[in-house]
């Protein structure tokens, strides 16, 4: 038996504590895929086809390499990155159906549907493990159901915030930096796996985990989806069971300036992200001369910052939440104020003024980002590191933010999935960037990174327009308050006369 609004709403302190756990270990863990490519091939999936290159091959079984006794070779890893592929690919390109489907039944049914998911990818990726030879195949259904799985987790949990009111955007924001910061999870389970657990005996308690999740999910989680935070916190006992879009269509929303610029500046910092991260041990490698083992120390160290994610992405909630109890509601004609005191913003004003000041400052961290790529210091880099780690969680954090304040709750999912859709399928021109690296430009990043700092500057669009449209709504608030009202009065003579 689902739990009513109001029960949830009593319950939303535990159900946000455990979204944050679930999230760091179930939601986008397949960001960590370079852990899980060891210990996938330590296993010995298709390792079989290192086995048929060595019985074909005229020279000596000397000349391939091995991982805990099983073979490894080319063909193997462009196998296991295929079905990486497939999974990252759900990771982004299932967010614009399930964010429809979010909006219309709610969050319960999904993460309920992602839990299982997940439980069973475990599954199958244990039972892979237990035959390699015959079952590697298994692999891809697993990557998939894991990445499907964790979406469900990241999406629905974006949700819960509405029952926390004026702090909305600061959870949106921790739930956003516990998603970045799965990408610890697989690195984590690596240094157990590599202290003498078995990967299936690993996968399965893992699996037990999941099967945790949805009960938590079953016993907690209402069936309707959660309204706005202001309805919520006044009164949790008249929750309405829908939002409509009564106030603003789908498709209006889809064309508004604010959506469109956000857009721009979603695909500008995810190709940046996005092509640091593929290109990162080539870049090392040309500032180590080769160095294999300095460029895997360096790789572990990015690794274990992604954890900043979790700490700084609730900093950019606390600006979108700025002074926002200082504020009158929006439609609250009832405030009181002494004779001669100007009326306070209101929220959506100030909503919108601290969207501009976090997209400011994350566009200036993106700008600073950009110039340390830019110069060839191999320890500069660690800088490097954290403001990519830092802009990752700011920009989704600052982007749910401003969809939560401008628009109806009931199209959040809608317009994070079609954003998150066009800005990953933007982000595949890294790949034709990074054979640009590698070929013509002799692994030398430089142009490439000069031409993605120039093009982050793109990013400062959306905080202009933001800025002029609060001072645009500031004035109209102005005009509103100032203006007097005009009687007409008439005289003994017949031409009427206008006073205040």
């Amino acid at each position: 038996m689902a739990p009513t609004l109001a029960t949830s709403f009593a319950r939303r302190w535990w159900m946000a504590v455990t979204a944050v756990i679930e999230n760091l270990l179930f939601s986008a863990v397949l960001l960590g895929w370079g852990s899980l490519l060891i210990m996938l091939k330590s296993e010995g999936f298709y390792s079989y086809l290192s086995s048929l290159n060595i019985s074909n091959a005229s020279s000596s079984e000397d000349d391939y390499l091995e991982m805990n006794g099983w073979p490894i070779c080319k063909d193997q890893d462009e196998m296991l990155n295929l079905a990486f592929t497939v999974g990252s690919f759900l990771l982004s390109a299932i967010t614009l159906p399930m964010g429809i489907v979010m909006d219309k039944y709610g969050p319960r049914k999904l993460r309920l549907l992602g839990s299982a998911c997940f439980a069973f990818s475990c599954l199958l990726m244990a039972y892979g493990a237990s035959d390699p030879n015959n079952l590697s195949i298994l692999i891809f259904f697993a990557l998939a159901l894991n990445g499907f799985g964790g979406m469900c987790m990241t999406f629905t949990s974006l949700t819960l915030p509405n029952m926390f009111g004026d702090l909305r955007s600061t959870f949106i924001a921790l739930m956003i930096g516990s998603y970045a910061s799965s990408a610890v999870t697989f690195p984590g389970i690596k240094v157990i796996y590599d202290l003498g657990a078995t990967f299936i005996s690993i996968l399965l308690v893992w699996a037990g985990c999941a099967c945790l999740l949805f009960l938590n999910c079953f016993i907690n989680w209402p069936l309707e989806p959660f309204p706005a935070g202001h309805v919520a916190l006044k009164k949790p006992t008249l929750f309405p069971h829908t939002q409509t879009f009564s106030h603003q269509s789908f498709i209006k929303s889809i064309f508004s300036s604010i959506f469109l610029l956000s857009l721009i500046t979603m695909c500008v910092t995810q190709l940046r992200l996005i092509f640091y991260m593929g290109a990162m041990n080539t870049i090392l490698e040309s500032l180590t001369e080769g160095d294999l083992s300095t460029v895997s120390v360096y790789s572990s160290i990015f690794g274990v910052l992604q954890l900043l994610c979790l700490v700084t992405s609730p900093v950019i909630g606390q600006v979108m939440d700025w002074r926002l109890k200082d504020c009158e509601d929006d439609n609250d004609k009832s405030a009181k104020r002494e004779p001669g005191q100007p009326r306070r913003r209101t929220k959506q004003i100030q909503k919108i003024i601290n969207a501009t000041r976090a997209f400011i400052f994350t566009n200036l961290l993106l700008v600073g980002f950009g110039v340390t790529c830019i110069i060839p210091n191999l320890h500069l880099q660690i800088l490097s590191f954290i403001l990519h780690t830092i802009v990752r969680g700011f920009i989704h954090s600052a982007v749910g933010g401003l969809y939560a304040a401008v628009y109806p709750s009931s199209q959040f999912g809608s317009l994070t999935g079609m954003q998150s859709l066009i800005s990953a399928l933007f982000a595949l021109l890294q790949q034709p960037l990074f054979m640009a690296m590698v070929g013509p430009l002799d692994g030398d990043p430089l142009w490439v990174n000069v031409g993605l700092l120039a093009l982050s500057m793109l990013g400062f669009c959306l905080p202009a327009y933001l800025l002029l449209h609060s001072r645009h709504l500031q004035r109209l608030q102005d005009e509103r308050d100032e203006d007097p009202k005009i009687y007409v009065k008439m005289n003994n003579g017949s031409q009427p006369e206008a006073f205040v």
